[in-house]
């Protein structure tokens, strides 16, 4: 049995004029990250290792879940195949993971997270919001078997504010 958890950057700030991969979170970015962080560990389902972009607002976004279980900063692995956008690299890096790593949390891109939760998931999602997550679970004992598996569960920062 495998598991990922796939969670989207919180919202990020135009206001500064950087780089695409330096952007900001914003307030609200911060705010939504730590609801849903919250409601993640209500649930009992915060995964072993983790994953990040190096992009800002992703890394950002994984450091405040981190501060939020007390999972040490320096285990968070930032690898450049997450700045993705499309989705093909995510899979790919998925795909080679060590069998050894049963749960993963993965930090990350839209349009790439909501294509991957739809391919992997037995859930339909339009459009996964900026710091909502998705898991997933896998019927597999090799990641290199990657299939569709089941949508366990989805959290949505709007759902915590309804």
């Amino acid at each position: 049995m495998k598991e990922i958890v796939l969670v989207r950057h919180g919202k990020s700030s135009w206001k500064y004029d950087v780089i695409d991969c330096e952007r900001p979170l914003k307030q609200r970015g911060i705010d939504d990250s730590l609801l849903v962080i919250s409601e993640l560990c209500a649930r009992g389902a915060v995964p072993s290792t983790i994953f990040s972009s190096p992009a800002n607002r992703a890394l950002s976004t994984c450091k405040i879940f981190m501060n939020f279980i007390e999972i040490p900063q320096n285990q968070i692995i930032v690898d450049k195949n997450l700045y993705d956008f499309e989705g093909r690299n995510v899979i790919d890096f998925i795909k080679r993971l060590p069998n050894s790593i049963d749960d993963v949390m993965i930090f990350g891109h839209n349009h790439a997270f909501t294509s991957i939760s739809n391919i992997f998931g037995n859930t339909y999602i339009d459009n996964l919001p900026t710091s909502g997550l998705v898991k997933l679970r896998f019927d597999i004992d090799d990641w290199k078997d990657l299939k569709k598996g089941i949508t366990e569960f989805i959290i949505t920062p709007k759902d915590l504010k309804a």
